[in-house]
């Protein structure tokens, strides 16, 4: 996949609007009962980068930035400011956050994950963006050392060195800080500077890649 390992203006981004999409189809039959059913098992988000361009020096950064991704050739790192944690967004990542697997005693990778909800119907979301020398990770409770575990940041998989692979049972728990993958959701940046100038806020469309099927 084409993608580019860089963060989008952090200063931008934060000041943006947008979050998760889901796609359901209900169908109300001829006695006002509904059935609903879930197209995408995954939400993919989607933001309006133009909420964080207040000056025109900001939105000179994003016409560069728009033009190094050749628009939406190219993906990128974006941080969501509102889901970039291991942990409640107040808190701080802690290794015992988030449930990765659990060991068998052979396998020596596994893919980072985040769980929403813990009741009714939690959902797993694979973590394939984290952020570099922020993760940490566990095996039932005891801190992996550095030489026993590698983290690829680039596609958020764990991997135990040969001979360290969990044992049977071992519950693998991480914490961390990670990035959503997306690209600009144009090819076409349209923007009236007299409008901008007037208050207007320009439509700077970004959309989460899915990757992986996950």
């Amino acid at each position: 996949m084409s993608f580019h390992e860089v963060l989008f203006p952090l200063d931008i981004s934060l000041a943006s609007r947008g979050g998760p999409v889901r796609q359901t189809d209900i169908v109300t039959t001829g006695s006002g009962h509904e059935e609903r059913n879930q197209r995408w098992y995954h939400s993919r988000r989607k933001y309006n980068a133009g909420y964080g361009v207040k000056s025109i020096a900001a939105l000179a950064q994003i016409v560069e930035f728009f033009e190094e991704r050749r628009g939406r050739l190219y993906g990128f790192r974006w941080r969501d400011r509102l889901d970039w944690k291991s942990c409640p967004v107040q808190g701080a990542p802690h290794f015992a956050d988030q449930l990765v697997a659990t060991g068998d005693g052979t396998t020596r990778s596994f893919q980072l994950v985040k769980t929403y909800g813990n009741s009714h119907a939690p959902y797993v979301r694979a973590i394939r963006k984290p952020v570099a020398g922020s993760v940490s990770v566990s095996v039932d409770g005891a801190i992996a050392s550095a030489s026993h575990v590698s983290i690829d940041a680039s596609t958020g998989m764990v991997t135990f060195a040969q001979g360290h692979a969990p044992a049977s049972g071992a519950q693998v728990t991480a914490g961390f800080l990670f990035d959503t993958a997306v690209r600009f959701d144009t090819d076409e940046l349209q923007i009236d500077f007299a409008a901008f100038e007037a208050g207007e806020i320009p439509e700077i469309p970004v959309i989460e890649i899915l990757q992986g099927g996950a």
